[in-house]
């Protein structure tokens, strides 16, 4: 059985399966899905084709005696030219003193290696005297921990194909193979980690890509479809005309991505499921006003409202905006990890007697210690900072309120489905009318005194400045502005009557308040930074973001800090300083240039970055898939999507016997038993 200890394959002792617990491999399974992170492939190619630092393979006639160098200590250096196509390419190989004897002028040689096509030059790290075999080989590469060594694991692959490969039983109905010409799980494993050839791989990944795709995608329709069962009777009594009334107040008129957005929330109150939605828009296309309307809907259906958010900076602001939106129309309290002792004691009394309408908070709304009275719809903003556990933490309070996610991040399409694909998903993808797009420029940092003097030009108008730096302190590894620095050297750059502040995340929530609040009133006219001022917070009468070192930064992430300012009605600008050394830094700098729109930048900086990377670091949302990616096989990932779907809808996995081993893949996880609780 193929969930037997890996001790039962032949070659594997009790050292070795200790090693292979470094890899996650336990069973004979884990061993036989244990693909190669990737292949090299010795084909050789005309010279015309090979391509600069690339890893190749060339086949020629050594032209004369290899001449052997030596240096260091018993380090050495073999070079002789080999004649390719009648062209004298010269080949290196370090450390290899035994080849000179083994490689004779007038040989035919293939050799493996790094190209430098400048010198035209080969750095060998595999030779083979005599031609190339016509069949190209691919060697598979694992990613490996300890004392594993490439060959020893394979060795170990390959006993355990022999043994247990027909017990490989397929888990996709016949129907998908065939309408999507994918090979047999058995045969694609086996080709995963021995191709006979480029075609035969390439189809074996295809059906893995498929087959975690459709897995991944089945298991978050039946969250969904568990979550939406497990809350009927979710339905909030809004009262539509009141919700409209409230909206005639408002100071400006919503947008039409704005009302389509504020319909499909409004819907999802009034339906007997729980609401889980994402609402998605780029940074000042109007979401806080969405968010407003929706709780304000809760409030005329006799329920309370949360709006919970990551940082104590961000809650107070939001707490200031809706308080001023709202005026008398509801009762809102902050709850911060600030709040303490006596009055954190009668705020959550009044929360629990329904004195109380609107909380906002971080995640301090979410302790054992706050209880609510009747909790009908909860705003989760900048989702990707919670992660997944939140949501399970309010559902085990024995609450069932709507849950609305914002992000300002954009997140493509891809990801969207991927990430939160047990969601549906609202757009706001329009901007309110009149917003002027801020103008942006990448420069270098020998041009930072103009960038000062500019600075200086708009202060002396009554604007103001932020400038953005990736670390707080001098740091040996890396040699970037820090804001403590940077800070030292504005405050002794400009005259005393233009003040500058410093916001670091070492400040305690009291002194980044106090800096905020200091710079909001234009106490403070240049505020140096770490990139705490990322999310939410707003002031209007700065129209100037300087990102130091923006090269360090996504594109998203850049994107964000551009969003600081444009707020007001003055025209903004952002400079981006940066010497990138790769092409990737220089084309991230180009986009930033050239295009203001968020969704096309998060698309952009998926295709640069890849997804894992996409939210800044590796979270919890995100799945980790071992063969499919979701940017280059979306095609795979839509179909996956939409296959799933389908099962689920028309209830497959419990009626149709060409399911039975989905369904028993999916039963590992845990999800049939979730349903039946």
């Amino acid at each position: 059985m193929l969930n037997e200890s890996v001790t039962n394959v032949n070659g594997i002792g009790e050292k070795f399966a200790e090693e292979l617990l470094a890899l996650d491999i336990r069973t004979v399974e884990d061993l036989l899905f244990y693909f190669p992170s990737r292949y090299d492939v010795f084909e050789v190619k005309p010279l015309s084709e090979l391509i600069h630092e690339d890893k190749v393979t060339i086949e020629g006639r050594v032209l004369n005696t290899p001449s052997l160098s030596f240096f260091g200590k018993k380090k050495s250096r073999l070079s002789f030219n080999v004649e390719v196509e009648n062209v004298a390419v010269k080949a290196v190989m370090f450390n290899r003193a035994f080849a000179k004897k083994q490689i004779n002028a007038g040989d035919t040689i293939t050799l493996t290696g790094k190209w430098d096509a400048h010198r035209l030059q080969i750095t060998v790290s595999n030779y083979k005297k005599g031609s190339a075999d016509t069949q190209a080989e691919i060697q598979p590469l694992y990613s490996l921990r300890g004392n594993i060594k490439n060959i020893k694991l394979k060795k170990a692959i390959l006993s355990a194909i022999k043994a247990y490969e027909n017990q490989i039983e397929e888990i996709l109905p016949q129907h998908f193979l065939t309408a999507y010409k994918l090979p047999n799980r058995s045969l694609a494993v086996n080709t995963m980690h021995f191709p006979a050839s480029r075609i035969a791989l390439k189809h074996a990944r295809r059906r893995f890509t498929y087959e975690e795709f459709l897995l991944f995608q089945l298991k978050m329709q039946l969250l969904r479809k568990i979550n939406r069962e497990a809350t009927e009777g979710n339905q909030q009594q809004v009262d539509l005309e009141k919700v409209t009334t409230f909206m005639n107040q408002f100071p400006f008129t919503l947008t039409n991505a704005q009302k389509k957005s504020l319909n499909e929330i409004l819907k999802d109150m009034q339906s007997p499921y729980r609401m889980n939605r994402l609402l998605q828009g780029d940074v000042g296309s109007g979401k806080t006003a969405v968010a407003a309307l929706a709780l304000y809907a809760s409030i005329t259906a006799g329920k309370q409202g949360a709006l919970m958010v990551p940082t104590e900076i961000l809650a107070e602001q939001h707490y200031q905006s809706l308080t001023e939106l709202f005026g008398k129309h509801a009762s809102i309290v902050l709850l911060t990890g600030s709040v303490k002792g006596k009055k954190r004691r009668e705020l959550l009394e009044k929360v629990e007697n329904h004195e109380v309408d609107i909380v906002i908070g971080t995640h301090a709304l979410i302790q054992d210690d706050v209880f609510f009275h009747d909790l009908g719809f909860v705003i989760v903003d900048e989702q990707h900072r919670f992660g997944v556990e939140q949501r399970r933490m309010l559902r085990e309070k024995g609450l069932m309120p709507d849950v609305l996610f914002m992000t300002a991040t954009p997140i493509p399409r891809t990801l969207a489905i991927t990430a939160f694909g047990d969601m549906d998903v609202s757009v706001i993808d329009e901007m309110p009318a009149g917003r002027k797009d801020v103008e942006t420029y990448w420069t270098k940092e020998n041009n930072f005194e103009r960038v000062l003097d500019f600075i200086q030009k708009h202060v002396r108008n009554g604007e103001q400045a932020y400038v953005i730096c990736p670390l707080i302190e001098e740091s040996d590894k890396l040699d970037i502005q820090n804001a403590v620095e940077l800070y030292h050297q504005l405050s002794d750059y400009y005259p005393p009557e233009i003040k500058v502040g410093l916001m670091h995340g070492r400040l305690s929530s009291e002194e980044k308040d106090e800096v905020m609040k200091d710079f909001a009133n234009n106490d403070v006219q240049i505020l140096v930074s770490t990139t705490v001022v990322e999310v939410g917070v707003n002031v209007p009468n700065a129209t100037i973001m300087v990102i130091h070192d923006a090269e360090r930064f996504g594109l998203s992430q850049l994107h964000q800090l551009r969003g600081r300012v444009g707020r007001g009605d003055q025209q903004s600008y952002c400079i981006l300083i940066a010497e990138p050394k790769s092409e990737v830094g220089k084309e991230r700098m180009r986009i930033m240039c050239e295009t203001n729109n968020g969704f096309t930048l998060a698309e952009e900086d998926l295709k640069l970055r890849g997804p894992g990377d996409f939210f800044g670091k590796k979270q919890s949302g995100l799945p980790e898939f071992k063969v499919g990616d979701m940017v280059h096989d979306y095609r795979a990932l839509e179909t996956s999507r939409k296959d799933a779907q389908e099962i689920i809808e028309n209830n497959l996995l419990e009626t149709s016997q060409d399911y039975y081993r989905l369904k028993q893949e999916l039963e590992k996880e845990g999800l049939f038993e979730t349903k039946l609780d």
